[in-house]
């Protein structure tokens, strides 16, 4: 949930940075608070045959993630969406609260993913920003390679989202602009407890097919 700036000038960073291959992670700032899109839901929750043990993750009351469309009606491919969802919602937890090392983040991340998602909430940290306000998932396409592994990518909308001063809570209202808007591609390998774990992926602000 961002938009743009460079990071040295005014730490506008980007909320979800699933991937070091992000050209435009420096540049970015967060981009505030709506009412929730007709036919959104909240961060999707495990069904009621998912007997997983998750960490348990709540966003600051002045936060909110909003996920348009993530169900197919396949019970693979919603899995693998859900946990591609929650993946996002954890990062947007660490860096709400402060920690590179939240439970979410080694639950719902892995490898490459897991290694840029810590780089990228410290990068937060370091500036001294947070955010609030609500951030728009949709479009999103899922992929199944095989058994254990799929593709997922979709969209993110800022416009809604803004940097907030850690320690003064000022919140920078910057009007939002193309750049409010993020495509993502990332990987999702399923592991031994179930999990849809985020692998790897890439990120593209300021996408026009996003934004259009």
């Amino acid at each position: 949930m961002p938009v743009a700036t460079a990071l040295a000038a005014t730490a506008a960073l980007l909320l979800t940075a699933c991937s070091s291959n992000d050209d435009s992670k420096d540049k970015d700032k967060i981009a505030g608070t709506a009412t929730e899109p007709s036919g959104a839901s909240a961060s999707p929750s495990a069904s009621a045959s998912d007997s997983i043990e998750r960490p348990d993750i709540t966003l600051a009351n002045d936060v909110e993630d909003v996920f348009e469309g993530w169900k197919t009606g396949d019970a693979t491919e919603d899995a693998v969406l859900a946990d591609a969802a929650r993946a996002q919602t954890a990062m947007n937890d660490a860096i709400l609260k402060g920690k590179a090392d939240t439970p979410g983040l080694t639950f719902y991340y892995e490898g490459k993913a897991l290694t840029s998602s810590v780089k990228w909430v410290q990068k937060w940290l370091d500036a001294g920003i947070t955010y609030t306000g609500t951030t728009r998932y949709f479009n999103p396409k899922v992929e199944l390679f095989d058994s254990k592994s799929a593709g997922v990518s979709f969209c993110s909308d800022e416009t809604k989202a803004y940097n907030k001063d850690r320690k003064t809570g000022t919140v920078d209202k910057t009007p939002a602009t193309e750049d409010s808007y993020v495509l993502y591609n990332t990987r999702l390998e399923k592991n031994r407890q179930g999990v849809w774990q985020t692998t790897d992926g890439t990120s593209v602000r300021g996408s026009k097919s996003c934004a259009s």
